[in-house]
């Protein structure tokens, strides 16, 4: 899916249209109601690492909640796992920003989402309504402003068809927001920590080199999304080729300095590549992907998870990257 630079340029779209009312829709989702935002106002937009928070508000000339359409509660379903680690290529537009392709991916809603039913029963702002869309970026997950994705190149039975937005929102200022390959659900609030954003300037450093001196390997407390959110797999890679650490590195055998410099390569990484978004250039990685690293070195690629968890593609250069011996390990953690 998306990383934080990534959603961080979703909300920077969106945000200028904050404040005026959806006047038409629509969109292919069927798990939730493209008619039901319909008269709906689009008052806030925020952003929590990969997931992007819209509030929507009933016309405030109504007075009551009986008489807009509301957004029908959302069914259950089952959320698909993809791998973003696949070939991806960015779509060269201005007003768009994606993970890297147009072919369009069928996502569900997860379980547990039960709609606006708390709102239908309480029209005051803090009585707990679910007013808050929030949306999470499939591996394709894109948003487009005044203009639709495009493909790019034949499937594979040979069509050339465009991708269809999941949700398609035309507002009262003319211009519309067209959302592709993404799930949506309903909240009462906007589910937003900053301290565990890693492009929030209120991202705890503290509490994130906590967390990495664990013992288990860096790699995988790199993706836990409670200590480093907005943070995914190309980060991860950088990040770690960046500092010279091994993936599999236990984070209890590393030392404070190295520690510490996997944290700034992580906040560094992630913010140049979200200024090169703002700039419209292509992020340019130095190990993800990669068959040689910089130095020239051939680079080595596995998968790499949790027991029982989610297995991600690491790429590492082994003479850059090196797993040292326990013994070795010791003398690293005491420098």
């Amino acid at each position: 899916m998306p990383e934080g630079p990534s959603v961080r340029k979703f909300h920077h779209l969106v945000s200028p249209f904050v404040g005026q009312q959806v006047v038409k829709t629509g969109g292919s989702s069927k798990k939730l109601n493209p008619a039901s935002f319909q008269f709906l106002w689009l008052q806030d937009a925020q952003v929590h690492g990969k997931k992007l928070f819209l509030r929507f508000d009933p016309d405030e000339e109504l007075g009551s909640l009986g008489n807009v359409s509301l957004p029908e509660p959302l069914q259950k379903g089952e959320r698909e796992e993809e791998d973003e680690d696949q070939k991806q290529a960015l779509r060269p537009s201005s007003q768009n920003i994606s993970n890297e392709s147009s072919q369009p991916l069928e996502l569900v809603i997860p379980s547990g989402d039960s709609g606006l039913e708390c709102l239908q029963g309480d029209t005051s702002a803090g009585g707990g309504a679910e007013r808050w869309l929030q949306v999470s970026f499939g591996l394709f997950g894109s948003i487009w402003v005044n203009e639709f994705s495009r493909a790019k190149k034949a499937n594979k039975r040979g069509d050339w068809r465009d991708p269809i937005p999941r949700l398609v929102l035309y507002l009262s200022g003319g211009s519309f927001l067209a959302f592709y390959n993404c799930q949506m659900s309903w909240r009462s609030s906007a589910l937003v920590q900053p301290t565990s954003d890693i492009l929030s300037e209120k991202f705890h450093r503290g509490q994130a080199l906590e967390a990495l001196g664990r013992e288990q390997p860096v790699c995988y407390t790199l993706l836990d999304q409670r200590y480093f959110s907005g943070l995914g797999n190309i980060i991860k890679n950088e990040a770690l080729y960046r500092a010279g650490i091994h993936p599999l590195s236990l984070g209890s055998l590393l030392s404070p300095r190295h520690l510490e410099a996997l944290v700034d390569h992580v906040v560094e990484f992630s913010a140049d590549w979200l200024q090169g978004k703002f700039q419209g250039k292509q992020q340019h990685t130095q190990i993800y992907q990669k068959e040689q690293c910089p130095i020239g070195h051939p680079v080595m690629k596995d998968a790499f998870g949790p027991p029982g968890g989610f297995q991600r593609l690491t790429w590492w250069c082994p003479q850059c990257q090196p797993r040292l011996p326990p013994n070795e390990q010791e003398q690293a953690q005491l420098s």
